[in-house]
């Protein structure tokens, strides 16, 4: 039981301490708990799990740039989830392609400031490493030259 004042005002219940020793790390854990009828090592892997999905989300709010979700259905947060990573993988792909020195962020932050801006892609990332290829012959036709 807690025994703080306004501690077992707030949570009157019955609590379960679990100490957790893990051996990859070397750390030893401790969990409070108000589920009583699962073992210790059931409610250790439960935390370790959960930690896991916080992992992800603070990695998705790092790299994907998305702050809030729009919806909170399962179908919204995942639709909103592939939109973010695909938008990622296009960063990357446009990274290796123009063999940019930058990182990732500083792509996707060039990109946002200039997202309505009619610019080509290498002009834009000139200033980053990003140098043309003067060829004679352009690779890209021309769809009305007859």
């Amino acid at each position: 039981m807690l025994t703080g004042v306004s501690s077992v005002k707030r949570f009157p219940d019955q609590l379960r301490r679990i100490k957790f020793i893990d051996r990859e790390r070397d750390k030893t854990l401790v969990f409070l708990t108000n589920n009583t009828y699962l073992p210790a090592q059931t409610i250790a892997q439960l935390y370790k799990n959960r930690w896991q999905v916080e992992l992800f989300f603070r990695w998705i709010k790092q790299h994907l740039r998305i702050q809030s979700f729009y919806g909170v259905s399962e179908n919204a947060v995942k639709t909103q989830i592939w939109i973010g990573v695909s938008v990622y993988v296009l960063i990357a792909i446009m990274k290796k392609r123009m063999n940019l020195d930058t990182s990732l962020y500083t792509i996707s932050q060039i990109l946002d400031t200039t997202l309505f801006d009619k610019i080509p892609l290498n002009q834009l990332f000139m200033d980053y490493g990003y140098r043309t290829e003067q060829t004679d012959v352009p690779k890209q036709l021309n769809l009305f030259d007859f």
